[in-house]
């Protein structure tokens, strides 16, 4: 195995689209979940994208994803939607949510909605471009009210999730896609490094005694070490802050989440946000985009401090690995080759050969 092989992209989505089928999922979301993770890793994003197929196909074997369906409405007046997610696959989910938003948002300025009872919805970047390619605005929010790693600051218990938070921003150019959690790191990149054996390079953990750490290993002690919030020791109230935001879109105006024992028995999961904006209900897409063109341009022309080649505004380093990615193939990290030919000897799916060199 040589671990700078590339893959073309659209072999990875067939691959990845065969092998969910294989596993028992229906066609329309197999596909979905496939484009999902594949952008996932053609963003750079190789926590989020492929990495996650073994583990989703293992929650399809164990009964804990399901296989096919569409979600139940439970609340629709009109610019604002509840969904009721009945364990699907979140990037299934996601994407006909946005879907579903595009005519509202268009008729009413903007449109939500909150699903609950997801399964993992992976990469939130993964989405924004199909917001930002219609001129939409989009925010896009989860947390996981079954899984807890994040302490609140000066907290050593832990009771959030990372609780991501992206939003897609629409320019005459390059987007601004940004994608940032409520703590210093996610728990698909500590337990990566957990399982490598290696530490952080800053103190990114606390201990279960409160003392900071840079070992992901602190989540699996007993009694569990936690993942400290944006900001870190000093000023993590701010990451604190944000989570409590994320908590607020998604469980709180799901009507189900932390507080709910039920929510716990449920499994890798995650309660959704997604919010859409139309600038022309507002300012006019015209305006709006010349303000954020403006902003790009101050940033990116803005005299570098020392060691800092150039401002990038968010989305600009994803961009471009993806324009390359998709000319050149993709990139895999080491460890998903090797997964993800094991699935494939099981299911019978043969996995893609490498582009020749």
């Amino acid at each position: 195995m040589n671990a700078s092989e590339r893959y073309n992209p659209s072999a990875l989505t067939g691959f990845a689209s065969a092998l969910l089928r294989a596993a028992g999922m229906e066609a329309a979301p197999a596909q979905a979940v496939a484009e999902v993770l594949v952008d996932g890793d053609l963003l750079g994003h190789d926590t989020h994208g492929l990495a996650l197929l073994a583990p989703y196909l293992k929650e399809i074997e164990n009964g804990t994803m399901a296989g096919g369906g569409m979600a139940e409405t439970l609340a629709d007046r009109g610019p604002s939607l509840l969904w009721d997610g009945r364990r699907l696959p979140g990037p299934w989910l996601v994407t006909q949510g946005i879907d579903a938003l595009v005519p509202r948002a268009r008729q009413y300025g903007s449109a939500t909605l909150v699903i609950r009872r997801s399964h993992h919805i992976a990469c939130l970047a993964s989405y924004l471009l199909r917001a930002t390619g219609q001129g939409f605005m989009m925010l896009l929010s989860s947390s996981d009210p079954s899984v807890q790693s994040v302490a609140p600051h000066g907290g050593t218990r832990a009771v959030f999730t990372p609780n991501p938070i992206a939003a897609g921003i629409p320019t005459s150019t390059t987007p601004f896609l940004v994608d940032i959690s409520a703590s210093l790191v996610t728990n698909g990149m500590s337990a990566r490094l957990h399982q490598a054996g290696q530490q952080y390079e800053q103190a990114c953990m606390l201990d279960a005694q409160g003392h900071a750490s840079r070992d992901p290993a602190v989540l699996a002690a007993s009694p569990p070490g936690t993942i400290l919030p944006l900001g870190g020791l000093e000023a993590g109230h701010k990451g604190f802050g944000l989570a409590l935001l994320v908590e607020a879109l998604t469980g709180a105006l799901a009507g189900r989440g932390r507080a709910d024992d039920a929510a716990r028995g449920d499994g890798w999961g995650a309660t959704v946000f997604i919010a859409l904006y139309d600038p022309d209900a507002f300012g006019g897409l015209a305006d709006f985009l010349r303000q954020a063109d403006w902003i790009g341009e101050a940033c990116r022309r803005n005299p570098p401090r020392p060691g800092v080649a150039a401002v990038r505004m968010p989305g600009d380093r994803g961009l471009a690995l993806r324009e390359r990615q998709l000319r050149e193939g993709v990139l895999l990290y080491p460890t998903i080759a090797p997964a993800l030919r094991a699935c494939a000897a099981r299911h019978g799916v043969p996995f893609p050969a490498p582009l020749a060199g």
